[in-house]
């Protein structure tokens, strides 16, 4: 049992201590963002104590999680205590949940994905206000109390959250022998008089073709090479629903990713044609006709070659580089700890 202090209804105002347990990184950025939350209305005020401890870590179990979250009330003598993490729940029918609450020790962990991953600071602070008043109120008798979410709608929103909390406009940035491998494949592709003829020749649909399959490319690289594909813990149905959910999130990111980078690499690779090349020279040296509507054109197909180049670059990053660049902390240190365990001893 969580030690606390009787919540007793009466005229004088009591001071309820709270304590935010959050996962390090970006739960932890938004907890302390809430420690001067106050109860709607008048009454009771809150004192709300942020530790930063992954106490997700190590565990897929919520009621694993909840036994580290009363131990950390017991040493604090916390009246309630609220996880903030960056775990997907869901309940016994696959169903994603916002926040699953065990009234009887009065606490809760709340997860941050199924917010959306967009205005979350302030979505952050209205589900936690809302779920302190509800467990601060006395007389609450609920052993668990569970916030399921639409299945299919909140599926989505989920796996929208954990993709961004996956930061993937992060991914090349991290990967820095990617983006150096790209950036080299663009500037030699660029003044390449092969290349110059390939992209004159090209239809529109076949540059949207070729977009399509180097993305696809370096995506399945950097799955393949990075060993990010996730595997079930065990047979049951609510592991391999957990292994579909994080790989479609892994795959997402990715992509969103690699998108971004291919964005880029085409502005670059069009500024630098803009900046070194004159069409009429290249076209009296083929001796075909160019303009500088054909740069957009060179452009576009050199992105598709230096994305490909970039793919193979990232060969050259570590495993753990690589979770690094495409995850958030916690992801990071779930991949990091599941790598290690199938390690042989």
């Amino acid at each position: 049992m969580v030690a606390k202090r009787p919540l007793v209804v009466s005229c004088r105002m009591e001071t309820i201590h709270v304590g935010l347990v959050a996962d390090p990184a970006a739960p932890t950025a938004i907890a302390r963002g809430m420690s001067d939350l106050s109860p709607p209305g008048e009454g009771d005020s809150w004192d709300i104590t942020v530790v930063s401890e992954p106490f997700t870590t190590g565990s897929e179990d919520v009621e694993h999680a909840f036994d580290r979250l009363q131990d950390e009330a017991r040493q604090r003598n916390w009246d309630l205590v609220v996880g903030l993490t960056e775990l997907p729940l869901h309940d016994g029918e696959g169903r994603p949940l916002l926040v699953q609450v065990d009234s009887d020790q009065r606490a809760a962990v709340l997860s941050l994905p199924a917010l959306g991953g967009v205005r979350m600071r302030s979505r952050s602070r209205g589900a936690l206000r809302t779920l302190l008043s509800a467990m601060s109120e006395p007389g609450t008798k609920d052993d668990s109390r569970r916030v399921v979410l639409p299945h299919l709608r909140g599926r989505w929103r989920l796996l929208v959250g954990m993709v961004l909390a996956n930061r993937p406009w992060l991914l090349v940035p991290g990967l820095k022998s990617a983006l150096v491998a790209a950036l080299a494949t663009g500037a030699v592709a660029t003044i390449n008089s092969t290349v110059w003829l390939l992209a004159g020749s090209l239809s529109w649909w076949r540059l949207v073709v070729a977009t399509i399959v180097s993305i696809a490319l370096a995506v399945a690289w950097l799955v393949i090479d990075g060993d990010l594909w996730d595997h079930p813990d065990d047979e049951s149905p609510e592991a391999r629903e957990r292994s579909r959910l994080y790989n479609a999130s892994t795959l997402l990111t990715l992509t969103a990713g690699v998108l971004l980078c291919y964005l880029a690499l085409y502005v670059v690779n069009l500024a630098w044609a803009l900046f070194i090349l004159d069409p009429d020279l290249m076209g009296g040296y083929l001796n075909a006709s160019f303009g500088y509507r054909d740069l957009f054109v060179l452009a576009w197909f050199v992105a598709s070659a230096a994305t490909v180049g970039g793919g193979l670059g990232s060969g050259l990053e570590t495993d753990e580089a690589i979770r690094a660049a495409a995850y958030s902390k916690r992801e990071e240190d779930r991949r990091d700890r599941l790598a290690r365990d199938r390690q042989p001893e």
